[in-house]
């Protein structure tokens, strides 16, 4: 299993337990973004701390692609895991997301109005981003931030501080400093909640799994509907999940705020090209059908 250690608190706390828990089964990995000057030293200084404990350790240096900086720090960084892991031949990855983290991300996603999944928060088991085919795992998400931070002090460690956990231009930042600013809140409950949905987003995956076997069908390229068939009238849940996974099937991307949009329109009639995707409501032999193909291409000239 490769931990990706940043040598903060939750990282490098994850890597003491692990290796006390199952030594010689784990090596470790830290990212160098090479966004900060002291970045180097600090994926080093990790690279000390696994020399110690006897645990194999790479630095992996990536360049970050200009835009909003954490998303494209984020996705380089997996990119670069992923490629060490099928260099290394190993299928699981583990990191350091903590209880706290999930609270956050519980409520940053409930402030911009997120639906069920964005809801569901931080998964314990998924797949690594952009390589769901290697294995994610958040083995210390049941973990307070002050309960990995004391594991750290116990063993004698200085955990490294990134400064831009103190900067107010992230909204991770200000929400935990509101947070931290609001004792009355129940850190463990929200994240009780936020797991919670994660279940009641599985179960609703398997309800959309069921709708597909027994109400589409696929042809000539396109994908039919038969939307009236299980009696879903004025569902803004199941079905506008369902268009999500036609359209990927398409090869095209449509979020669910659109999806439940489009629901409307095929609901009363109207046909749409959405995201390159032609969709319309058709009647065969009695039956209202919803047909989605790949929209023509536009004549130029």
């Amino acid at each position: 299993m490769l931990l990706a250690v940043s040598g903060g608190p939750d990282s490098l706390a994850m890597l003491l337990l692990a290796h006390a828990a199952i030594p010689g089964q784990v090596e470790a990995a830290t990212v160098n973004h090479r966004l900060r000057a002291a970045a180097a030293k600090e994926a080093a200084y990790v690279a000390g701390i696994c020399e110690r404990l006897g645990v194999r350790h790479k630095v992996l240096e990536v360049d970050v692609a200009e835009g909003n900086i954490q998303a494209e720090a984020r996705s380089a960084r997996y990119d670069a895991l992923a490629g060490w892991m099928e260099e290394r031949e190993i299928s699981t990855m583990a990191t350091g997301h903590q209880l706290d983290d999930q609270a956050e991300t519980f409520l940053m996603r409930l402030n911009r109005g997120s639906g069920l999944g964005g809801l569901a928060g931080i998964r314990k088991l998924t797949g690594v981003p952009g390589h769901e085919y290697l294995r994610l795992i958040r083995p210390v998400l049941g973990w307070r931030r002050s309960e990995l931070q004391a594991v750290v002090e116990a063993a004698g460690i200085e955990a490294v501080t990134d400064p831009s956990n103190e900067d107010d231009q992230f909204d991770r930042v200000r929400m935990r400093k509101a947070l931290a600013s609001a004792d009355w809140l129940d850190i463990p409950a929200i994240a009780r909640s936020a797991e919670l949905l994660a279940h009641a987003d599985a179960s609703l995956d398997w309800v959309v799994s069921r709708e597909w076997m027994e109400c589409v069908s696929q042809g000539d390229g396109s994908i039919t509907y038969r939307a009236l068939k299980t009696g879903l009238g004025g569902d803004r849940v199941i079905r506008p999940a369902l268009l999500v996974r036609i359209f990927r099937v398409l090869g095209a991307t449509l979020d669910l705020s659109a999806a439940g949009a489009l629901v409307g329109n095929l609901e009363s009639g109207k046909a749409g090209n959405v995201a390159g995707i032609h969709a319309e409501a058709i009647d065969v032999a009695g039956e209202r059908l919803w047909q989605f193909r790949p929209e023509n291409p536009r004549r130029t000239g």
